[in-house]
């Protein structure tokens, strides 16, 4: 997370950014290998992914749990970090230039060559398609809607890429409120980090985040379409801006080292709470209204505790430069964009030698960060590709 400035910036610099946040670093980096693990993990729990696994393990389920309400929305959260940064520096037209640059050519790319054999192998396995991989992608790129079953699929589509499709949006939002209202952006940066402190720091967003899921999530269920995605808008960009705003305060950053205990076990307990109540309430066991929406509160507290609780131990224990950090900085994007695709294919791969669960999934988690790191050293060494996976020119530096 860059933290300089230049003479000429859309946003003044803060005196309190004096230091790299190397710790937001290490904390994106860390969120995207657990997606790893996680994707893995879809493939296990019985739910409706791209392709699903004989072995249905309802004990992965906890641990799943143990992040999904929160990884994405850090992620977001650090991007926003990032732009802020990003905007001490350059104007916001040059913003949103780099960052359509950096973000349009990996999502294009992406639902042309990356993402389609992640759906070509999930109408193989729930629709028993008999064509070729060429007659697949016939269909896919006139945007056939003919492959249905509870629902049809959209064609062409950006699976996982869904998040650079919605960091791009958002960047575009926050470029245009800085062109439009730089003045009211830094006077709102300044009333968050003057007020946001010490208890309010936990209860406020815990708030906001409680009253878009209580209000709008039946209205508006997650679609990763971006435009009738009303519910994660309302939470993504919230992440987002909030980390834009309050990027700067090296006060936050550590209240937060502060708060990291408190923070931690409020998401531990919440976390035993919704363990305890998908196990027990279901289809069959529906629970009452005033639990489900308690439910729906408890969810948002581990959201937003989680990820308190791990920026503050991040600044207690990783304010600090590696070599790994630096190679891990920039491969973790095009790692990103491979991972979901191998994990499909081999998944696909592995059904007829039926291994046992934990070797094939074991198998699964090395053969993905290997393939996955493998294709990055391919594209880093290749200018034309580079591109097309996020990357600069070579020896840039680059971050989401």
């Amino acid at each position: 997370m860059p933290q300089s400035s230049t003479t000429s910036t859309a946003l003044p610099a803060s005196a309190s950014t004096s230091e790299r946040l190397y710790f937001l670093d290490w904390v994106r980096i860390i969120a995207f290998f657990l997606l790893i693990f996680y994707h893995v993990g879809m493939y296990y729990v019985g739910e409706d992914w791209h392709v699903n696994s004989p072995h249905v393990i309802d004990t992965i389920k906890p641990l799943m749990l143990l992040s999904s309400p929160w990884r994405l929305s850090l992620l977001f959260l650090v991007s926003g970090v990032a732009s802020a940064f990003m905007l001490q520096k350059h104007s916001a037209a040059k913003f949103a230039r780099q960052r359509s640059g950096r973000l349009l050519p990996p999502l294009l790319f992406g639902m042309l060559i990356i993402v389609p054999p992640q759906t070509y192998f999930e109408v193989i396995e729930k629709l028993a398609y008999p064509g070729s991989y060429l007659d697949f992608m016939k269909l896919y790129l006139s945007g056939y809607s003919g492959f249905c079953k509870d629902g049809c699929l959209i064609l062409p589509t950006w699976n996982h890429l869904w998040f650079v499709a919605y960091l791009w949006a958002y960047s575009l939002v926050l470029a245009v409120f800085i062109a439009l209202r730089a003045n009211w952006f830094s006077r709102l940066r300044a009333v968050l980090i003057n007020q946001l402190r010490g208890w309010r720091i936990i209860v406020l967003p815990i708030l906001y985040l409680a009253l878009i899921r209580v209000v709008m999530l039946n209205h508006f269920p997650t679609t990763h379409a971006l435009i009738d995605d009303w519910f994660n808008h309302a939470n993504y960009l919230f992440f987002f801006l909030f980390g834009a705003l309050i990027a700067p305060s090296d006060r936050f950053w550590q209240e937060l080292v502060r708060l990291r205990w408190p923070s931690l076990l409020s998401a531990l307990v919440a976390w035993i709470f919704l363990v305890s109540y998908y196990a027990y309430f279901n289809n069959v066991h529906p629970a009452p209204d005033w639990l489900r929406l308690m439910q729906r509160g408890i969810w948002v507290i581990l959201e937003w505790t989680a990820i308190l609780g791990a920026c503050g131990f991040a600044r207690l224990h990783l304010q600090k430069d590696h070599a790994a950090r630096r190679y891990l900085t920039v491969a973790i994007f095009p790692v990103y964009i491979f991972h979901q695709t191998i994990i499909v294919m081999l998944a696909h791969a592995l059904k007829p030698y039926q291994l046992a669960a934990p070797a094939e999934a074991c198998l699964l988690i090395v053969a993905t960060l290997i393939l996955s790191f493998g294709g990055y050293e391919i594209v880093k060494r290749h200018a034309l590709l580079r591109p097309l996976f996020g990357l600069g020119k070579l020896n840039s530096k680059t971050s989401l």
